[in-house]
């Protein structure tokens, strides 16, 4: 499955679905966002059980700033509606394919009830 644009509209709805979303941050003029693009499309023809999404940070700046994105390109990762991993940089091949092994192998049930725990408190 190839990237999908992401933007104010459609944001919430993706990242809140069951399963896997890969979200970029990113823009145009961005030296490292130009080298990180091909990666990221490479590993969204790979996985297409996973959602992967682009957000242009000059055409969604309340988008990006809501999300406190104060760096790019910026990598997020959600499963099950949480976010699960924020982190600038580009990263290569092989970084993007092992990250994305580690989020496919979390336990989320765990991670939900710790998350229900520590509201509690």
């Amino acid at each position: 499955m190839a990237s999908v644009e992401l933007n104010a509209a459609n944001f919430e709805s993706i990242i809140s679905a069951p399963g896997t979303v890969l979200v970029d941050f990113w823009a145009a003029w961005c030296g490292p966002c130009r080298q990180f693009a091909p990666v990221f499309e490479a590993a969204s023809e790979k996985h297409e059980d996973i959602v992967f999404g682009k957000i242009d940070t000059e055409a969604e700046q309340q988008l990006a700033a809501a999300a406190n994105i104060t760096s790019i390109p910026t990598l997020m990762a959600f499963r099950d509606g949480i976010l699960v991993f924020s982190q600038p940089g580009a990263l290569p091949g092989e970084a993007l394919e092992d990250l994305i092994g580690q989020i496919q192998g979390l336990d989320m049930e765990a991670i939900k009830k710790d998350i229900a725990q520590r509201a509690d408190a």
